[in-house]
């Protein structure tokens, strides 16, 4: 249950830092690092993938508090948010969509936060 992972303080291993392109789809450009979280299992089998949002430069890893979750509903495969915890206030639903847009305006979704 990936709901779990909401407000918690993850390790991130970026395997496509800020600016990259996809490895298969070379139209594709990371507009944020992307990356996942080691010794988890997704749905997918793989291991939990996530945005960083708020860091401006490319990263190789990253530790920082997930702030929120995009559900997929036409994949099985969810994403958690991640940000700065100094950072990670007065996060929104739009914020996050707008720097997601690159590669999950494919998805239908919806964006779960806890701004408490």
């Amino acid at each position: 249950m990936i709901e779990k992972y909401l407000n918690k303080i993850v390790k991130v291993k970026i395997d496509r830092p800020l600016n990259s392109l996809h490895p298969h789809f070379k139209n594709l450009k990371y507009e944020v690092n992307y990356g996942f979280i080691p010794n988890t299992l997704a749905v997918d089998n793989e291991e939990i993938d996530a945005y960083i949002l708020r860091v401006n430069k490319p990263l190789k890893t990253f530790v920082g508090k997930v702030v929120g979750i995009i559900k997929r509903t036409n994949d099985v495969e969810d994403k958690l948010v991640v940000m700065p915890k100094d950072n990670s206030n007065n996060v929104t639903i739009e914020e996050i969509r707008l720097a997601t847009n690159f590669q999950e305006k494919y998805f239908n979704s919806t964006i779960l936060i806890d701004n408490n």
